[in-house]
């Protein structure tokens, strides 16, 4: 019989390979946005989206950007298919984190 507790800890490990993928393909999606559309990569702080100093306003735009499809209308089809995997990989690193923080309290409460 499996261990829940090793279950627990395979779905952690699954939740953060796929954040490493959303942050990999949100750091291509910004060197992507930075060629067709110099614009909206510095409204959106492309330069300084993963720096200490960046401006989180700034950043929730993109994501607020994303989120609401907004790009479907781009010129660029390489920026849209971009975006769709960029939007993709939130929702499945999103609901896979609820699913962790759900797993957790279900622990605590069983254990």
């Amino acid at each position: 019989m499996m261990s829940t507790i090793a279950l627990f800890w395979a779905l952690c490990v699954v939740c953060v390979i796929n954040m490493a993928r959303y942050f990999s393909s949100l750091r291509t999606l910004l060197v992507v946005l930075r060629g067709c559309d110099p614009l909206l990569y510095q409204y959106v702080d492309g330069g300084g989206f993963f720096t200490a100093h960046g401006q989180p306003s700034k950043q929730i735009r993109l994501v607020r950007y994303i989120f609401a499809q907004r790009y479907v209308e781009h010129h660029d089809s390489e920026f849209i298919r971009r975006c769709q995997r960029v939007r993709g990989q939130f929702v499945l690193t999103s609901a896979l984190c609820g699913l962790v923080v759900i797993s957790l309290l279900a622990m605590a409460i069983w254990y």
